[in-house]
């Protein structure tokens, strides 16, 4: 893995990915941050050496480099899941890759199903701990030493400090910000009433697909790390209605102006 990753900096390096701050994971529905970009470059995955493809269609697949809020940083335009057949090491292979760029501070965004029923679709949660249930980790193979600890430390995975930044901006512009517990499960198939059930018992607010991989390896790589959910749907068991993909997509494109205004304000202020 170190010959890919060396092999992969040193491509974007020469298109010009050079000294980036911050990266930027944008989950389903969430890639309008890129219009407030000055992109410098930008790259399709298929045309990275080593890097995976984006298969997800509402997943735009592109590498992205450029200023915002006057910091460089490096932006996934669409995410790899567990669900597309890729491994855990596919999934978080860019972070690795961000990270040897240069980037200390990893932003996230998803899409997700609110648990707590507090919660309403088209609201943000900032992620404050996690629990993984897709049945691995991205850290479970033969050599991971030579790239960080392989025993990481993942009893505060989010930055406390940066998530208590990302709060008083809420505060100072309005946006109603919960803070909770992520789950993320593998999928791509929904839950089931019983999951949904199992899911508030164990304590999620909020469940998705995705994330948790990309977050444990940041941790990995001691890149201090910021997630905020877009809550698409609202899971309660007792009164199911069966999914609508479009109107996820919609509901988070509804709810992506203020997770946009929330990334660059602090984005500014790191």
């Amino acid at each position: 893995m170190i010959k890919y990753i060396e092999e992969t900096v040193e491509f974007l390096q020469k298109k010009g990915f050079e000294n980036p701050e911050i990266g930027i994971i944008l989950g389903t529905g969430l890639g309008q941050l890129i219009s407030e970009i000055e992109v410098i470059n930008e790259v399709s995955y298929n045309h990275i050496p080593n890097f995976p493809t984006a298969t997800v269609e509402f997943h735009k697949g592109k590498l992205i480099y450029g200023k915002l809020e006057g910091k460089n940083v490096v932006v996934m335009q669409g995410r790899f899941h567990l669900y597309e057949g890729y491994t855990l090491q596919d999934v978080t292979y860019p972070v690795r890759i961000m990270h040897k760029l240069g980037v200390k501070t990893l932003l996230v965004s998803n899409a997700s199903g609110a648990v707590n029923l507090n919660f309403k679709k088209g609201e943000l949660m900032l992620i404050d701990d996690h629990i993984n249930l897709q049945g691995s980790s991205p850290l479970a193979f033969k050599g991971v030493e030579q790239l960080g600890s392989r025993f990481t430390d993942m009893s505060a995975p989010y930055d406390a400090e940066i998530n208590t930044k990302l709060e008083s901006i809420a505060r100072e512009h309005n946006i109603n910000l919960h803070k909770g517990v992520y789950a993320s499960v593998v999928g791509p198939q929904l839950e089931t009433r019983a999951e949904y059930r199992y899911l508030k018992i164990i304590g999620a607010d909020a469940v998705g697909m995705s994330t948790i991989p990309e977050v444990i390896v940041a941790n990995h790589l001691e890149l201090a790390v910021v997630a905020v959910s877009v809550l698409t749907d609202e899971c309660d068991p007792d009164n199911l209605k069966p999914i609508n993909i479009d109107e996820i997509i919609a509901m988070a494109a509804k709810a992506e102006p203020n997770m946009i205004l929330l990334f660059k304000k602090l984005i500014k202020s790191l």
